[in-house]
């Protein structure tokens, strides 16, 4: 089954996509977007991003547990994994991130 991006409205009415891996898991979210074109950029962004590794930056939380940001080419971060209890699952989810993002379908749920 492949990835899709599920496009959705927070409670104070932003928009927001997250990134799912092929069994449902989530491994990438976004920031909140004003509007639903904002968000569509984001998802296009991150398609165009995850094919490079280097646009992911590798991170510790402050307990210790690891995640990732990606980075669009002006440096802006467009999403965020969850958390990891280690460097090898936080490399697991970049390269889930690299196989779904470019070809995953949406799902707009925010209606």
């Amino acid at each position: 089954m492949a990835g899709k991006f599920e496009v959705s409205t927070r409670s104070n009415g932003e928009f927001q996509f997250t990134l799912k891996a092929g069994n449902g898991q989530v491994i990438l979210a976004s920031q909140g977007y004003a509007g639903r074109d904002g968000c569509m950029n984001g998802i296009e962004s991150v398609r165009k991003n995850s094919t490079s590794e280097a646009n992911f930056e590798r991170l510790d939380a402050k307990d210790g547990r690891k995640y990732f940001t990606l980075k669009a080419g002006n440096g802006q971060v467009v999403g965020q994994s969850q958390m990891y209890a280690d460097a090898g699952g936080r490399d697991n989810g970049i390269r889930s991130v690299m196989e779904n993002a470019p070809s995953a379908a949406v799902e707009d749920a925010a209606g």
